[in-house]
């Protein structure tokens, strides 16, 4: 399938949104630690002496940008070609981490970015097609058909007892707690992202599509999630390595997002089965870098543990060990 030039828009798009979104991880944990050390309570356990750090809020607006790249590039492409690319983030953010807050990255960290890039230009090339859209109240009878109102409301459910069940249980010792929340909510935010700027894409082609409520109605679930992501995302970096974080960030994230695109806007129905395939193991290729670079982070950060790095959490310790006797110890 060829590759449209709406489809090249978007794929420049994100790939300038994940260089900033990358960098933004960076500034903003720097910002935290500041933050953290002037006033003595971190983000992780409900501080917000973050806001009035400059830093934050220069990692802030470096996010909003690269967010904003991400909001245009999503009225030009699919999601299921637009989300994978946001593994160039993980590699940005992990190369940054190195220099600038001192976390080592493994070298088969290095083979885990290449995996990412990889896997990356295997999507794009077997990505599909923008499916043309006319008006947004046509993105509403997608957004209300029975099968992604079940989605939806599965999502808010878990949503809710991560927030209310686990978060004040395990939610600063087991990663996947506060990652799981931001991933869940995004899925959401990336659905009516799309469907907010296809709206304004067809208004400035003439086609005056904020007279409809269905375009307020997409653009309030957008505030709502991306406030509620900003939140336990801040608490998930203050918590845990950037370098942990940020790539079981994107596989969830990019999982979920991909599974509601194709409920929501049948991504798939006018590919072949060989493209379907193809895209698919692109994919699986960038979660296997993508948890590479998870794992042999937890190596380099454990074996160099002497009493000066405490281990990320009691939930990830097991899974290092074994993986360490398994792999690196035989």
């Amino acid at each position: 399938m060829g590759f449209s030039q709406d489809n090249l828009k978007g794929f420049v798009l994100a790939l300038l949104s994940s260089a900033f979104i990358g960098a933004s991880f960076i500034i903003k944990k720097k910002g935290l630690r500041r933050a953290a050390a002037a006033s003595g309570v971190r983000a992780g356990v409900g501080g917000y002496s973050y806001l009035l750090e400059p830093l934050w809020w220069l990692g802030m607006i470096t996010m909003i940008i690269g967010e904003v790249a991400n909001f245009v590039a999503y009225a030009f492409a699919p999601a299921v070609l637009v989300t994978p690319l946001g593994a160039l983030s993980i590699i940005v953010s992990a190369i940054l981490a190195q220099f600038i807050l001192k976390e080592k990255l493994h070298k088969l960290g290095i083979l885990g970015c290449v995996m990412c890039i990889a896997g990356s230009i295997i999507i794009v090339i077997h990505a599909p097609q923008e499916r043309p859209i006319s008006s947004v109240q046509e993105i509403w009878s997608m957004a209300t058909q029975p099968a992604f109102l079940l989605y939806v409301g599965s999502v808010i459910v878990l949503v809710f007892i991560l927030i209310f069940y686990f978060a004040p249980q395990c939610g600063h010792t087991n990663v996947l707690v506060f990652t799981g929340i931001c991933s869940l909510m995004g899925s959401l935010s990336v659905m009516s992202v799309k469907a907010l700027g296809t709206s304004l894409k067809l208004t400035f082609e003439g086609k005056n599509q904020l007279i409809y409520p269905e375009t307020w109605s997409f653009m309030f679930v957008v505030a709502t999630c991306v406030i509620t992501q900003m939140n336990y995302l801040n608490k998930a970096l203050d918590s845990f390595n950037t370098a942990i974080v940020s790539p079981i960030y994107y596989v969830m994230f990019t999982t979920l997002t991909i599974f509601a695109s194709v409920i929501m806007f049948k991504d798939w129905d006018n590919q072949d089965a060989g493209s379907i395939i193809s895209g698919i193991c692109g994919f699986v290729v960038v979660l296997s870098g993508t948890i590479l670079l998870h794992v042999t982070k937890d190596l380099e950060r454990s074996s160099s543990f002497r009493g000066n790095y405490m281990p990320l959490s009691p939930s990830l310790s097991a899974p290092i060990v074994w993986w360490k006797r398994r792999f690196f110890e035989a």
